[in-house]
């Protein structure tokens, strides 16, 4: 069976994870429910329940279901990586998420486990590597290269030609300029405006200033 036509379950359950599931409601698609050591088994949340915590995923086929990573990116956080992997680990495969509002051009690519939100328009000749999330109203012009791991944080806009290497941050209605480079683990604070290259591993801050960052 396609990855794609498998029931899902959802890990986690904070606000990332009712978004997700939102999504996969408005699309028909049928999941399980939530894994996550935070709540009791078998508390009812957003079209579903809590199944259990990390353990239970072994009692389910990995030939049977898809994955969606309901766990939310912050800058400096690991987690939603660490979980991706392990469960990659362990055979599992994560389904493409994406908005029935979002406009997207025929050709694009999307890797496994892309999340693609609300209000999101994506135009011809774009690439978006394993795991990122496109989140709400963001536009991402002809050609763009979005790497592995990313977040574009809402209303972020990208011109046409813009790279945004794997594990960057890029902060809520960031604007970034045709044709500019977006380095690897980099964070774009809030609504900047980027018309040049950055560096990997730097914190670009609301004033254009930059520090080293390791995340």
């Amino acid at each position: 069976m396609n990855i794609q036509d498998r029931p899902v379950i959802i890990l986690g359950a904070g606000g990332h994870a009712k978004v997700v599931s939102e999504i996969l409601e408005l699309s028909n698609h049928s999941f399980f429910g939530y894994i996550t050591p935070d709540l009791d088994m078998g508390t009812k949340l957003n079209y579903g329940v809590v199944l259990g915590d990390d353990s239970i995923i072994d009692s389910y086929p990995i030939n049977e279901i898809a994955l969606v990573n309901g766990i939310g990116m912050l800058p400096k956080n690991n987690l939603r990586f660490n979980v991706s992997t392990m469960m990659r680990g362990k055979g599992y495969c994560f389904a493409r998420v994406i908005h029935p509002s979002s406009i997207l051009a025929a050709d694009i690519l999307l890797e496994d486990g892309v999340q693609i939100m609300a209000g999101s328009i994506i135009q011809p000749g774009v690439r978006i590597g394993k795991d990122s999330i496109v989140n709400t109203g963001v536009i991402i012009d002809h050609d763009c290269h979005i790497g592995e791991n990313c977040h574009l944080a809402p209303g972020v806009i990208c011109s046409g030609g813009v790279t945004i290497e794997n594990k960057a941050h890029i902060g809520t209605g960031v604007q970034i300029i045709q044709g500019v480079r977006i380095g690897e683990n980099s964070v774009i604070a809030a609504g900047s405006v980027i018309y040049k290259d950055v560096p990997k591993n730097v914190l670009i801050k609301q004033n254009l200033e930059t520090e080293e960052v390791r995340l």
